[in-house]
């Protein structure tokens, strides 16, 4: 079910009230469609984050603001969400960051956690796996990867979001990208597990219009 915004939710969308009138309407449309709460909930709660693909940086807020033990990085191409979201965040100081990112690199790490957030699609499989390689090089021992992508297998929901990426990606350019490749989830678990990390995977989709799925994977050492 969409999480109502709680009080860090408030204060990370508040941040934004200076913004565009279109950037404002994508921040809160990204909060009430995209599970942030579960996200958040399954990072530590200690360390450096970093999100790959932040967009406008309102996960970054809100994961600086809901963990005030964390550092959280944010990177992403779009230089456009990138100015905005350097404004939006400049109150919460180094707490909470974002940059222009270059496609497919990894700040270096050590990251205590890596998020990425519904950005592997826009990548050929090739690329979103050399991306997830090189996140989970980029972890600290004991680091966290969470991926947050949709379960293609989810019937209606994953017609529906593959009718609404269409539109975003394609036409109205709302998304940085030209074309996307959703892999399946048993895959990319596969994936992670490969990579010698200790693998979870959580269905998010409940009372939304996305087949939303978390994959937790967890550096053992």
């Amino acid at each position: 079910m969409p999480t109502r915004p709680d009080a860090a939710a408030k204060a990370a969308m508040a941040l934004y009230a200076d913004a565009p009138r279109a950037d404002r309407a994508h921040v809160r449309g990204r909060w009430w469609t995209a599970p942030f709460t579960a996200v958040e909930k399954s990072l530590p709660t200690t360390g450096r984050v970093l999100e790959v693909g932040c967009g406008h940086g309102l996960f970054v807020a809100y994961a600086a603001l809901t963990g005030p033990r964390r550092i959280v990085v944010g990177v992403d191409i779009d230089t456009d969400k990138i100015a905005v979201g350097t404004r939006a965040l400049a109150p919460l100081g180094e707490r909470a960051t974002v940059s222009v990112g270059v496609s497919g690199r990894v700040p270096e790490g050590p990251w205590d956690a890596i998020v990425i957030l519904d950005v592997l699609y826009l990548l050929p499989s090739a690329e979103q796996h050399a991306l997830i390689e090189r996140c989970v090089a980029a972890l600290a021992p004991g680091g966290r990867l969470l991926v947050k992508e949709m379960d293609m297998a989810a019937g209606w929901k994953a017609r529906w979001n593959t009718a609404q990426e269409t539109l975003a990606v394609k036409v109205l350019r709302i998304t940085e990208g030209h074309e996307f490749d959703f892999v399946p989830t048993a895959t990319m678990a596969q994936w992670l597990r490969d990579l010698d990390l200790r693998v979870t995977t959580a269905p998010l989709d409940r009372g939304y219009l996305h087949p939303h799925v978390l994959l937790r994977g967890d550096r053992v050492h």
